[in-house]
């Protein structure tokens, strides 16, 4: 009895350029926002230590912004992790983009352009996003 016709594997899908650009640059973003975020609670800390230099007794509340510093932190991990999703090609990364880019397009839409000729670029700039990511969907499993 002869072996089972197996079929080879799927080749990868191919990843656009567009996509490989945007996700990097995305990953850019987050690692900022990371780094902000480390930023102020180091800030943070070696504020509260200063304060407390000799009273290491003393476990109050520490007053400052470590909350904004460990939010900071968890959103630029939030966006790390959407980038490395759309550098591998993951549907609900690109469905996530999209809603972003939506409301994006919304938010400038209604503010309006009195004047203000940046709000023109990025409107513009988050249709070519949407039509090109749309366009580029099949790449996406």
């Amino acid at each position: 009895m002869p072996a089972p016709a197996t079929l080879p594997p799927l080749p990868p899908p191919s990843r656009p350029v567009g996509v490989a650009i945007l996700s990097v640059l995305i990953g850019l973003y987050g690692i900022l926002w990371i780094v902000l975020g480390l930023l102020v609670l180091a800030n943070e800390t070696i504020g509260s230590l200063e304060k407390n230099i000799g009273a290491l007794t003393s476990y109050g509340p520490v007053t400052g912004h470590i909350e904004v510093g460990l939010i900071v932190l968890v959103v630029g991990l939030i966006i790390l992790g959407i980038a490395v999703a759309l550098w591998h090609l993951r549907m609900w990364a690109l469905v996530l983009a999209l809603l972003v880019l939506i409301f994006v397009m919304v938010s400038y839409g209604l503010h309006g352009t009195a004047g203000i000729s940046s709000h023109i670029y990025a409107f513009g700039a988050a249709v070519v996003l949407f039509i090109y990511l749309v366009a580029v969907n099949r790449h996406f499993r």
